[in-house]
This record gives structure tokens, sequence and C-alpha cells, in this order.
């Protein structure tokens, strides 16, 4: 009986916990599809309610988050939430990986809003007038106008879903698209890039310019903004592919 005695015994390796942040105008349900695909496939996931508030502390939130976690960790951003995870995971040693979903990547000093010009970066549909501002209690909250949230977020999506997530759609302080960023984690953790071709909230040329700033493992889908909802396959099959690429 030949025995490998370097693997007899051996345990196979713990599989990273998946932490996804969802991004503005957007709740944790829309990674239902996502979520589903990785624990089919023996993945822990957490699903992080990104608190919308400010993206110094959003990302302290996370991070906080990231703290707890016991072994590795592939950390994910969809829109905004890029620009949270990519302050977040700074420095933290357990993160081995990063995927940004049609995400903000700004580098250190730059704000989210540099990067909505729509001269630079065209294709975004997404405008003042296209949001509803309603002050609160030390600061203000923007919504997209309901009846433009599909055209704008989630064109892809069947319209009575897409119908929901306007209604349930969470508000956003206004005040994150001009706060800037940190040290971003992307230039010292390897990190994955999902562009959405048909996104009509965050131009597909600023996605580009960002996958390639970052050198990151880029691809592409044929997606809306939502395209981690419609796509949710394609998404969880990238995140996989950051979780299983030798740290």
């Amino acid at each position: 009986m030949n025995t490998d005695i370097s693997t007899a015994g051996e345990q196979p390796a713990a599989k990273p916990t998946v932490v996804l942040v969802h991004g503005a105008w957007a709740d944790s349900s829309g990674w239902g599809g996502v979520i589903s695909k990785l624990q089919e496939d023996g993945y822990p996931v957490l699903a992080v309610a990104n608190p919308l508030r400010g993206l110094a502390s959003d990302s302290a939130y996370v991070r906080s988050i990231l703290d707890s976690i016991d072994g590795d960790v592939v950390l994910v951003g969809h829109s905004y939430g890029g620009a949270v995870i990519t302050n977040a995971a700074t420095g933290a040693g357990n993160v081995r990986a990063l995927v940004f979903a049609a995400a903000f990547t700004p580098d250190e000093g730059e704000t989210i809003a540099q990067f909505n010009d729509p001269v630079t970066y065209p294709g975004a549909e997404l405008t003042p007038d296209s949001l509803i501002v309603r002050p609160y209690p030390g600061g203000a909250d923007a919504t997209i106008v309901p009846a433009r949230f599909r055209q704008i977020f989630a064109a892809d999506v069947p319209v009575r879903q897409a119908d929901i997530m306007a209604v349930a759609q969470r508000p956003t302080n206004v005040a994150v698209l001009e706060e800037r960023t940190g040290e971003p984690a992307w230039k010292t953790i390897p990190s994955w890039y999902q562009i959405s071709n048909q996104d009509n909230a965050l131009s597909p040329v600023a996605q580009r310019f960002f996958a390639e700033r970052m050198g990151a493992h880029t691809t592409s889908i044929d997606a809306s903004h939502a395209g981690y909802v419609s796509h949710a396959a394609e998404t969880a099959e990238l995140i996989e592919a950051a979780a299983q690429a030798p740290s």
C-alpha cells in the first residue's frame, strides 16, 4: 500500500470568508444570487449592511468586521462599496484579495465625485436632477428618483424586481461624494475587477480606467450597474477565482 506521507492526514485548507459590501442606493439583499452560488460551493459568506453615512466612518465599520473574522477574507465591493473596501482593507492582514464589481476605486486624495464628470467619463445618467435630496439631522440624504431607478441602476433586472429595489433603496449621505479617500488597499492586495459594459450609473470608461490603473485581473459583462444581481453567477465565479488564486 502506497501512502504519500507528505499529505496523509492533512485536512483541506479552509476556504476564505467572502465579505460582500453593497454600495449606494442598495442593500445586502441584492447579493442574494451571489450568496447562493458561493454557499453552494462551500464558501462562508457575510453580507455587510454598509451604513452609507460617510466614507471614513463606513470604512471603519467594515474594518471592524474584518478584524472580527478568523482566517482569510476575500473582500468584495459594488459601486460606492468599492471605495469603502479600498479604505477598509488597508493594513488588514487577513484580506487576501479584493474584488470590485462596477465599483469606484479611488486613489489617495481622490473623491467619488470627480469620476462622475460626464466629459471625462461619459455614459452615466446619474445627474443631480435624477436624485431626491432630503435633509436629516446632521446632513442630507439622496435617493434615485424611483421612476428613473431601473434605467439608471438596473436596466437588465426584471421590471417588478427593479421596482421593488427602487422603493427599498437605502439613502446615501451626499457628503460621501466629496470625501477624500485614504491610502488605497489595492496598491498592496491583489485585485479583481468586473466591468459592467452597459452601466448607466458609473461610466464604463471610468470602470476601465480603475481596472487598468490597479492592474486588476479584469472581466467584463454586458450588464447594468446592478450586474451583481442580473449576472450573479458570473460575479460569483470571479469572486471564487480570486479566492482560489495563490496567495
